[in-house]
């Protein structure tokens, strides 16, 4: 019955969506061709653009199904909702402009596209708003609630209730505990009901929706009756994993030769068609900027020649994808180490290996644009995790929790904690914690707003030496 009626709002909420594109389609046109506010232009008749409108209808929705935006938002907050609004608009344009370039339809106004998706994503996110704050309230006065109960009355089940109780707007009341262990005289936020085996009688006396289990591993073998007596009152069942305090923000499950495993760490790099997406670009976006900066690379490489002696490039040994080493290049910016030597100092200011130009060359960051090289032959990508050597990688994976976690996927020219100004002399932990936010929140917008961040703060660095 449940799953019924959620799917039926899920149907209200697509054809809502649905219908709502067709209005936005009115007032986008009243906008572009009748307003004013655009240059004049004659447009084609509106019977063609209102076919291409519908055809949008129908992408958007699809994508929404698809990328889930029509699934149950009860336990998510809004801006996750309005997130995936614009996600799906987003695509939905790209796969339209991709049609219209297939039928050649060039003579549709732009401007009317960008107008359409921009105010299809603040209409929808309005009304989805106001839905969700009318929601807050009836549930606040009591209407469309949820009854939960938990079992086990420990740290974990009162963890759970401290969260359930902070965000009043789900809508779901917990009506107390079960414990084994816990007796019903001890003060806790939600009286304790009785035992475990209490389970059935409580299904008995009380409108139970959903059952919360927050029992230590050495309870679960009563793991079999719990969901039994679930299942034969209809009730939902969640498992809180008794370690969930080790496992990182974004465990998930997935199927292994048929049996249900947890992933501790989400990488949406994982998935073949998201890397093919990154590798695409990154392969394009290295060749333009090759192209572009040819100039440039060679006035720094006539540069170092003539201010300095030794090779132009310098090659170093980084740490890459899956702990595999590789050759990163760099413009030279210090003076030629002796043979046999090694290495193993870190730059620091006013650092006398440093020759003047290449002072400039690492200030400025133009020491970094050789890695496009790097970039093409697949050991990195324009953005990610930096590199490090591996007499330091030895280091600091004793020092700095989480450090390899950064080597799941190919190390960047730049990074989320680099566009943060987290270069040079800052602070290693928390490079590492920006660096696991983008390996576990990446996607190819992400990455355009990384490039587009460095590329506004500028490439100079006060931090590096």
């Amino acid at each position: 019955m449940l799953r019924g009626k959620d799917k039926f709002l899920r149907q209200i909420y697509a054809l809502t969506d649905f219908l709502t594109i067709h209005l936005v389609f009115l007032l986008s046109w009243w906008i572009k061709f009748i307003s004013g506010v655009f240059s004049y232009e004659i447009p084609l008749p509106v019977e063609k653009y209102y076919l291409w409108a519908i055809i949008y209808s129908i992408i958007a929705i699809g994508v929404g199904y698809c990328i889930s935006l029509y699934s149950t938002k009860r336990k998510v907050k809004f801006q996750f909702e309005l997130f995936q609004v614009g996600q799906t608009h987003v695509i939905s344009i790209l796969i339209l402009l991709s049609l219209l370039f297939i039928f050649k339809e060039i003579d549709i106004s732009r401007n009317f596209l960008a107008v359409f998706v921009s105010t299809n994503i603040i209409v929808i996110g309005i009304y989805r708003y106001f839905i969700k704050a009318i929601l807050k309230i009836s549930r606040e006065k009591g209407f469309n609630k949820k009854y939960l109960l938990i079992l086990g009355a420990g740290s974990l089940g009162t963890k759970f209730l401290e969260k359930i109780e902070a965000n009043k707007e789900i809508g779901y009341e917990v009506v107390g505990f079960l414990d084994d262990y816990i007796s019903t005289n001890e003060k806790l936020q939600k009286p304790v009901l009785g035992t475990i085996d209490d389970l059935e009688k409580i299904f008995e006396d009380m409108i139970i929706d959903e059952v919360a289990i927050a029992l230590p591993l050495h309870a679960h073998q009563k793991l079999e009756f719990i969901i039994q007596m679930c299942e034969k009152y209809g009730s939902k069942t969640m498992i809180i994993p008794d370690y969930y305090d080790y496992l990182p923000a974004k465990p998930y499950f997935e199927n292994f030769v048929g049996i249900p495993i947890i992933n501790i760490r989400d990488i949406p790099l994982d998935e073949l068609g998201n890397r093919l997406i990154k590798r695409v670009f990154d392969i394009i976006f290295a060749l333009i900027a090759l192209i572009l900066l040819m100039p440039l690379m060679m006035l720094i490489a006539l540069g170092i020649k003539i201010t300095s002696s030794g090779p132009v490039i310098f090659k170093q040994e980084r740490v890459g994808l899956n702990r595999r080493n590789f050759t990163m290049y760099k413009f030279r910016s210090m003076k030629v180490i002796p043979p046999g030597t090694e290495d193993k100092g870190w730059t620091v200011a006013n650092d006398p290996r440093k020759t003047k130009f290449g002072a400039f060359l690492r200030k400025t960051s133009l020491d970094e644009l050789p890695q496009f090289f790097n970039v093409l032959f697949g050991d990195m990508s324009v953005v990610g995790p930096r590199p490090e050597r591996p007499y330091f990688v030895e280091q600091f994976k004793e020092e700095i929790p989480k450090y390899m976690v950064k080597h799941h996927i190919r190390p960047g020219i730049t990074g989320w904690a680099q566009s943060n100004g987290l270069r040079g002399d800052t602070s290693i932990e928390d490079r590492i914690k920006h660096d696991i936010f983008y390996i576990e929140n990446w996607s190819f917008f992400f990455d355009i707003k990384i490039i587009l961040k460095t590329i506004v703060n500028g490439f100079i660095n006060k931090n590096a030496y």
